[in-house]
């Protein structure tokens, strides 16, 4: 096995090369994946001994493959700065101002229940900075709402921005799948499903973990018990969440368990606070200002909440729209469905190659309909005017810059990887070798290893969906080798991407700016890799359990 050892880690070494670079340096993904990508195209070219034609046909392959997550990616960014800029995003944080006194449930509507709402719209690390600073501006301890933020985003994340996370693991999995539509549509239902039941039995406590976390290095207490006390409220807002997620991702697949399950959950637990049901009796607060340590404080001025311009109606109606055109555009009875997504602009036989062939669904990308389209809607119905409407714009084209770079070397890398079997010196693909590899090591204890491997790959590049580039590949054929469900391992791979965000450095970065606690990063990730543990720990057994029994829900 020395010899497969070896090519695996020449194999493994772009990917050793991203995570070093990100983590030890912290280099963008914009500026690793590039160079990433380079190794990748010296392997192929010295050892793998490919030729000039594949290696950049199968490159040119991945860079169109990543304009499908690129345009989802812009088109929920762009209905968000719209939001902004309109006012609307004003109104509808202050619309949650007078729900409770209480900090936990203030938390759990805020950073749970309307965190999660943003994650299925937008995804991409917004939920955690946008309930941040609304946290904050609420009278929350700056590193507290960072904390507490960055842990409600990680049930939601597989299905956020409209299913973005599974559709990039899709992308990557063409090669693996048969070349059979109906399969791959199958493969795709059957990871949404299980992706979601695995989340939802950690995610109905994960709003009480978030609080005991809170109440344990924030309260006066230094205690969980004060979570405790909130406990029955907590699962029940998790319960609210879950269940509509659950049942969603069950029937319909990817796009909207965490959209539409966090709109129908977030009335309902906005209503029982506001009864009282299940509500604690002593309301709970944090220390005086004056008692706060240094490190909870914002070191900048970091502004106020904004005001609320327009009725809350108003500012709802887009994610009403979204949620509502989703719905019918993906119920395949309606009709909609199969005439999106059959209109397709197809690039055929990419450099010459026989059978590489590209086909953008253009209609049926959430990234145009709805996203794109309830912008354009929404200038008109806010009464936007031109310049609000250039700002949003132009804001979410420089911020899909680095992503964009990232995407397009990162799915050109993994493609490389997943179709160099094509080559000159015998041998099987880069994915297949650095499966085979892991698969020697970590054996039949790999279903503990999958989701630490999307973990991974979300702390280094900051996405679920990158993560899932990376990785899914990897974990479909290492579960084909040790005889396992490839269906439960990617789900596992899905899931520890989700996890990861509480922990990976471009959202740490990013919620820390946004509430003004810079330069307390490493604190946040040491102290939420706790839930994270825990929740990949819980995940992984019952993963196990169902793996090691010889249950596979999607044989191949």
């Amino acid at each position: 096995m020395g010899s497969l050892l070896g090519l695996a880690f020449i194999a493994f070494i772009p990917i050793l090369f991203t995570v070093v670079v990100m983590t030890v340096f912290s280099w963008p993904a914009k500026r690793a994946l590039p160079l990433a990508w380079v190794l990748s195209v010296v392997i192929a070219f010295g050892v793998w001994r490919m030729d000039a034609q594949h290696v950049f046909g199968f490159s040119i392959f991945g860079v169109l493959k990543a304009l499908d997550v690129l345009i989802i990616i812009f088109g929920a960014i762009l209905i968000l700065n719209t939001l902004k800029k309109s006012g609307a995003m004003a109104t509808i944080n202050n619309g949650f101002m007078d729900v409770t006194k209480d900090r936990r449930i203030q938390a759990i509507i805020i950073g749970w229940m309307f965190g999660s709402f943003i994650e299925g719209a937008a995804g991409f690390g917004t939920p955690a900075a946008l309930a941040g600073p609304l946290l904050v501006g609420l009278g929350f301890p700056p590193l507290a709402a960072a904390l507490v933020a960055l842990i409600f985003d990680s049930t939601s994340v597989s299905f956020g921005a409209v299913g973005t996370p599974i559709f990039g693991a899709m992308s990557t999995l063409a090669g693996n799948l048969p070349q059979d539509q109906a399969v791959v549509e199958g493969f795709k239902l059957a990871l949404s499903q299980w992706t979601a039941l695995l989340h939802s039995v950690v995610g109905i406590f994960v709003p009480l973990l978030g609080i005991a976390m809170m109440t344990r290095f924030f309260g006066k207490e230094r205690s969980i018990k004060p979570a405790l006390e909130v406990a029955p409220f907590a699962i029940f807002a998790g319960l609210s969440f879950v269940v509509p997620y659950y049942l969603i991702a069950w029937f319909l697949g990817p796009e909207l368990p965490s959209l539409v399950g966090a709109l129908i959950g977030l009335p309902i637990v906005i209503v029982a606070a506001k009864k009282g049901f299940l509500v604690p009796k002593t309301t709970w607060d944090f220390p005086a200002k004056s008692e706060w340590q240094e490190d909870w404080k914002s070191v900048v001025d970091t502004g106020d909440v904004g005001e609320a311009k327009m009725s809350l109606v108003k500012a709802w109606v887009p994610y009403a729209l979204i949620a509502l055109i989703l719905v019918v555009t993906r119920v395949p009875s309606l009709g909609l469905k199969g005439f999106l997504a059959s209109q397709k602009l197809v690039i055929p036989n990419i450099l010459g190659i026989q059978g590489l062939d590209y086909g953008l669904m253009y209609l049926y990308l959430p990234g145009t309909v709805p996203f794109i389209l309830v912008a354009l809607l929404t200038h008109v119905m806010h009464g936007m005017n031109g310049e609000q409407i250039k700002a949003a714009w132009s804001d979410s084209f420089k911020q899909i810059t680095g992503a964009a770079i990232a995407l397009f070397f990162g799915v050109a890398m993994v493609q490389l990887m997943l179709k160099s079997g094509t080559n000159g010196a015998g041998l099987d693909s880069m994915m297949t070798i650095m499966a085979q590899g892991v698969a020697e090591i970590a054996g039949q204890a790999y279903p503990f290893v999958a989701p630490l491997i999307g973990v991974l790959g979300a702390f280094m590049s900051g996405s679920n969906t990158v993560s899932n580039i990376l990785f899914a590949s990897l974990q479909f054929e290492t579960a084909e080798i040790l005889n396992m469900s490839p269906l439960l391992i990617v789900a596992l791979q899905v899931i520890g991407g989700a996890i990861g965000n509480m922990i990976c450095v471009n959202n740490v970065v990013a919620v820390c700016a946004t509430v003004g606690t810079i330069g307390a990063e490493g604190k946040l990730i040491r102290r939420n890799a706790i839930p994270m543990i825990i929740y990949t720990l819980i995940v992984a057994v019952i993963a196990a359990v169902l793996i090691y029994s010889g249950f596979d829900p999607f044989p191949l």
